[in-house]
């Protein structure tokens, strides 16, 4: 590529899990002789890691894309698309957009640089048609990679490891299996590897992240190993925090609870996605089990863990959900004080069975119990976040506000970027990825406000 530079920007839609990727193609780029750029107007090649999961994230996508596209008038001089966008609909994208230079899908993120080479030539032949653009898509699956080369782009202080790709449950709303293929975990050693590197570099919480994290390891040891894994993180020195995000709740049993519980580097903290309440709503979703099955669980977790914050997501406006149905879920939600929330509006997918049931619901109805949803859990969190006043929560450092005042992080309770955040001020300069104590003084509904507590002796 001696007739252009090697800059590469990316952009990296989506979840933590597509943000791995991202680091992942960066890493590869890097040890290629690419440089990193973070303005993607210096940029000569810009990617584009999307998602795809549902009619907002498709929208959210596509714009980039577009916004991108425009740059190639400018410096920009090859645009690539991956991820999960790119794996359900690249000939589309190469089609309806013509400065889309290559698509590389989700399976397939180890072969970035060679996709980049193939595009390069495709433009100094004058043969970049359709016909000839790179494409490595319908692979979806986990790729292996290097453990040690990943661009970290969080924070200091944390970053996330995926366990594992893919996902074998059958919820009938959902298209990712299709996306990302079957549930393929890692091998531990790997992880281990990578977590050990990312602590060596400064990392202190390590946020496991896969499909569903509580199915860990059943494919590739006839077992589920999560609490295995938990136990060996646990031997890293200077691993902090350890936060698991995405469990499918009939997979937490005793064993992992009994883990989360005693594993003094495991944060209290679990993601439980539950997606309703409703025991119909629950088969149509395709869901393991019936509410009665989670109930039980959420009172284990409670009992056992008394400190426990428990976030969970729900889906409104299924087909087929009716006032009875809302009306359960909304009782649920306000007996289960869940600590954080978050509520979605059913978006039909292509190629799922959901797409095909009856009984749809109308959007301004989806729109209506989202909102009443919505401002129920509002109250909720204002009055568990109004008992945390005067109490003193260990926080990770993660930057400072706009204002110059407050540094702001977070506490075991919160998980980045789906969270609030604790915004707090210190008597003294601090490092961003330390650990201080702060007490909380103020509270809004989501954030809270406090002062290190080497503070309150000045």
């Amino acid at each position: 590529m001696s007739d252009i530079r090697k800059k590469v920007g990316l952009i990296s839609l989506g979840c933590p899990k597509n943000l791995v990727d991202s680091e992942v193609m960066l890493g590869l780029l890097k040890d290629r002789g690419y440089e990193i750029v973070n303005k993607q107007e210096e940029a000569d090649i810009i990617i584009v890691n999307t998602c795809g999961f549902i009619d907002k994230a498709k929208e959210e996508s596509i714009n980039t894309i577009l916004e991108v596209a425009q740059l190639k008038e400018q410096n920009c001089k090859l645009l690539l698309v991956a991820g999960c966008l790119a794996e359900r609909y690249h000939k589309q994208i190469l089609e309806e957009i013509p400065e889309v230079d290559g698509v590389i899908g989700t399976g397939n993120y180890d072969r970035i640089c060679e996709v980049i080479e193939s595009a390069y030539s495709n433009l100094v032949s004058n043969a970049n048609n359709t016909a000839n653009k790179p494409v490595l898509c319908n692979n979806p699956g986990f790729c292996e990679y290097p453990v040690n080369n990943r661009v970290i782009s969080t924070p200091k202080g944390y970053a996330y490891v995926k366990i594992a790709d893919g996902c074998d449950n059958c919820c009938t709303y959902c298209v990712i299996p299709s996306l990302r293929g079957k549930y393929r975990s890692r091998k531990m050693e790997d992880i281990l590897k990578e977590a050990d590197y990312l602590v060596k570099q400064g990392t202190r919480e390590i946020i496991l992240v896969a499909q569903d994290t509580t199915g860990y390891g059943i494919d590739i040891y006839g077992e589920y190993r999560l609490v295995d894994l938990l136990k060996a993180l646990r031997d890293i020195d200077d691993l902090k925090w350890i936060r698991i995000l995405y469990c499918y709740p009939d997979r937490i049993d005793d064993k992992l609870i009994e883990e989360i519980a005693s594993n003094p580097k495991v944060c209290k903290y679990l993601d439980i996605p539950i997606q309703h309440t409703s025991d119909k709503i629950l088969k149509m979703m395709g869901r393991r089990g019936n509410f009665s099955d989670v109930y039980n669980i959420l009172n284990k977790l409670r009992k056992r863990i008394p400190d426990i914050v428990i976030r969970t997501s729900l889906i409104v406006g299924f087909p087929g959900e009716d006032e009875d149905d809302f009306t359960n879920l909304l009782h649920s939600v306000k007996e289960l004080r869940f600590e954080k929330l978050g509520v979605f509006m059913y978006s039909e997918e292509e190629g799922t069975p959901a797409a095909k049931f009856k009984n749809k619901v109308r959007k301004s109805i989806k729109e209506k119990r989202y909102r009443e949803i919505m401002e129920v859990q509002k109250d909720i969190a204002g009055e568990i976040n109004r008992h945390r006043l005067n109490k003193i929560y260990t926080v990770l450092v993660e930057g400072v506000a706009d204002d110059g005042i407050f540094y702001y992080g977070r506490s075991y309770a919160e998980a980045p970027e789906i969270d609030g955040l604790i915004y707090f001020t210190s008597p003294y300069p601090l490092e961003m990825g330390s650990f201080v104590d702060v007490k909380i003084v103020n509270t809004d509904d989501y954030d809270l406000v406090g002062v290190v507590e080497d503070e309150l002796t000045q």
